[in-house]
């Protein structure tokens, strides 16, 4: 008598009609481990930081991290090939992770790299720790910028200079930012990568470069770019706009970098148009690593095609994560980390798991199966049920 047959992993979730849907959950992919064929495009993934619940703190004021498991998060992302952005606004710069904590998150972070093999790793500077108040004049931005440089410097680490929103609230012209990036890349002790970050991103920082129009204040940072080539490793373009971000790298000096901060678009930027390319710098690759580290594979072995198989099906994820208001994107990051057990809780710094909604998360749930990225549906299928009755929802 045969044995019989394996029924689907259903869920019942709830749809943006407010009624529960009955779901069948897929086998996730198999992404091939790493091969020693190295990346032909340099991969940063902007990693997430792990809370930690246990610790009595105000979860509104104070910044609680469970140190190991956000470590561990790292190597799980060293072992995959890709490089880790640390400190970045996926970490929750600017939404809840200080200065004082994100300087601790540097030290360990470079502390565990030197227990990896080539492993990669940059490090955010910005100015987060000058309080709007405090912001006078554009030398207050520029001794800020220098604060955490230094500090990131002093420890061995490579600096990736954030967006300021200091800068974007003291500047009056394009000169002032000009005045600023000119004086912290004369003083770099390596090349630096600048971080062009969006207003979808961050509201404060609309009109950066001193222009709301986007192709003057293009204009703006490429002169300071390619007037100091040989200060900056390359530029990481967060606009969600692929057509912006392929006229600056077409224009970019000889040996600067463009890394995609593009998480619309991300899989035919890297791939590249024939004339040129991009690099990654990327908050989606924390949520779909294993697969960012699969298509790589298949980028460097030549194999056009499989990359664009393996990516295709987590653009629309991406999508979803990064919807507007694009900011509140931390939620689904982690909330996918949470899902696939690298984590034991769905908690944030600064409570930023409410910040989506219990519909916005189950279509993530969707689309992350339909991705093949939920590891292990069963454990996928019982905390996505906790969360729904958490909400007040039953099968």
């Amino acid at each position: 008598m045969n044995a019989p047959e394996e029924l689907p992993l259903r869920i019942k979730l709830p749809a943006s009609h407010g009624a529960l849907e009955d779901y069948a959950l897929r086998e996730p992919r198999a992404f091939p481990m790493r091969s020693t064929h190295p990346f032909t495009r340099i991969a940063y993934s902007a990693a997430h930081v792990v809370a930690d619940p246990r610790k009595p703190h105000d979860p509104w004021v104070d910044a609680a991290l469970d140190w190991d498991a956000t470590i561990a998060y790292r190597r799980y992302l060293w072992s995959l090939g890709l490089g880790v952005a640390e400190a970045m606004d996926t970490a929750q710069r600017g939404m809840g992770l200080d200065w004082p904590t994100s300087l601790e998150l540097i030290r360990r972070s470079l502390d565990a790299a030197g227990d990896v093999p080539n492993a990669l790793i940059a490090s955010g500077a910005g100015t987060d720790h000058l309080k709007p108040q405090d912001v006078h004049s554009i030398d207050d931005v520029i001794r800020a910028y220098e604060e955490q440089v230094d500090a990131i410097e002093a420890l061995g680490g490579h600096v990736i200079l954030m967006a300021s929103r200091a800068l974007a609230q003291i500047a009056r012209s394009p000169d002032d930012y000009a005045r600023v990036y000119e004086r912290i890349l004369s003083q770099a002790k390596a090349p630096l990568i600048i971080h062009w970050l969006g207003e979808m991103f961050d509201p404060a920082l609309e009109g950066y470069w001193g222009d709301r129009d986007p192709l003057r204040a293009m204009d703006t940072a490429l002169a300071i770019i390619n007037a100091h080539a040989s200060k900056v490793d390359g530029v990481k373009i967060s606009l969600l706009d692929k057509e912006k971000e392929i006229a600056v790298r077409r224009r970019l000096a000889p040996g600067v970098r463009m890394y995609t901060g593009d998480d619309f678009n991300y899989a035919e930027l890297i791939a590249g148009d024939g004339q040129t390319y991009s690099d990654a710098l990327l908050g989606i690759f924390d949520a779909i690593a294993p697969a960012a580290s699969a298509a790589l594979c298949a980028l460097a072995a030549g194999d056009r095609k499989r990359f664009d198989e393996i990516l295709a099906p987590t653009v629309p994820l991406s999508r979803h994560i990064f919807a507007a208001p694009t900011r509140f994107y931390k939620t689904g990051v982690v909330f996918m980390a949470w899902l696939n057990g690298h984590q034991s809780h769905f908690t944030m710094v600064s409570g930023q798991q409410s910040a989506r909604s219990i519909v916005h998360l189950a279509e993530l749930f969707r689309l992350a199966d339909a991705a093949g990225l939920l590891r292990d549906p069963e454990l996928a299928a019982s905390r996505m049920r906790t969360l729904l009755s958490l909400h007040g929802i039953a099968e």
